[in-house]
């Protein structure tokens, strides 16, 4: 109590003067109140400003940060469109899919097109993307390496055949139901159409992870543009087209369904999906060589639930 009186002078000398024997001083009705009402008003108008400007600091801050988080996020998905534009230029100017099956495309190509999917592939949009719906639908393969299934293809066409006989113009994918069909478009004589078709069955091994079993592949029975045919070569077409008719129903149906050839527990595959979203889809191999896709036809339904189930 002695501390707190030292501190406050004025007080202690109020109460030794109501302790006085004047009887002037000692009137409760003339004592002089501690604090005037007029201080105590100004004190608590004081408090009042000092707690209303913390709620407007408290409310400030956060709405300075609710705002500072939607540019960023905006400038993020635009840097994401923005590495996608340049991926896409990137495929053009290295030739696009003609020059990578022929093998027309050059180291700086390469390495500058690698650059871009890396550089994309730090912003995808998808963490668990072997479970996501974005990843069913059908897609055309724009780039791929030495582990894929389309250069195993072209390797295998222009091996035996040069490139004025037979080529390769187109690959796609259709995923559904975690099985993929892969359809490879050959062209041979650039008259006569024909297809490879390859069936796998694709296993979730982690939200990054898959493997792949290829199971059958069919040899469709090739389509003839006979417009587009070599006048020297029109004879022996009809030749064969009159053969054909005269073949038994058993194989002559056998030859219209196409060759089917077993693959199954021959060729199997792991790989990691490093980008998806409802444009592109890109995949490394287990030596890390990347194929890109883009979507050709989305899913029935991109709201499916996703599978959360992995199988090893």
């Amino acid at each position: 109590m002695a501390s707190i009186q030292g501190s406050f002078p004025a007080i202690s000398a109020i109460r030794s003067r109501r302790n006085s024997s004047s009887p002037f001083l000692s009137s409760p009705a003339t004592a002089t109140p501690l604090v005037s009402p007029a201080r105590s008003t100004e004190t608590h108008r004081k408090r009042y400003v000092c707690q209303s400007i913390g709620r407007r600091s408290f409310f400030r801050a956060m709405v300075q940060q609710a705002v500072q988080g939607a540019p960023a996020a905006y400038a993020k998905e635009m840097e994401r469109l923005s590495a996608k534009e340049s991926l896409l230029l990137a495929f053009k100017d290295s030739g696009g899919f003609e020059a990578l099956v022929t093998g027309k495309t050059t180291d700086i190509q390469r390495i500058d097109v690698n650059e871009r999917i890396t550089g994309l592939e730090r912003l995808n949009p998808t963490p668990r993307p072997t479970t996501s719906p974005f990843l069913e639908g059908r897609w055309n393969f724009e780039w791929f390496g030495s582990g894929s299934p389309g250069l195993f293809a072209a390797k295998f066409i222009f091996e035996r055949f040069p490139s004025t006989l037979a080529n390769l113009s187109k690959m796609d994918v259709v995923i559904k139901d975690g099985n993929a069909k892969i359809t490879v478009n050959l062209k041979l004589l650039n008259s006569i159409e024909s297809k490879l078709n390859l069936s796998t069955k694709l296993y979730v091994e982690g939200p990054l992870r898959m493997k792949e079993e290829y199971i059958e592949g069919i040899l469709e029975s090739p389509t003839v543009i006979e417009e587009t045919l070599p006048e020297q070569l029109r004879g022996a077409f009809g030749q064969a087209v009159n053969t054909m008719q005269q073949l038994p129903a058993p194989i002559r149906d056998a030859v219209a369904n196409g060759l089917t050839i077993p693959l199954s527990g021959t060729f199997q595959r792991l790989f990691m999906i490093s980008y998806l979203d409802d444009e592109i889809l890109i995949i490394r191999d287990a030596a890390g060589v990347p194929e890109v896709l883009t979507r050709l036809v989305a899913p029935p339904s991109s709201l499916a639930e996703p599978i959360t189930e992995y199988e090893s």
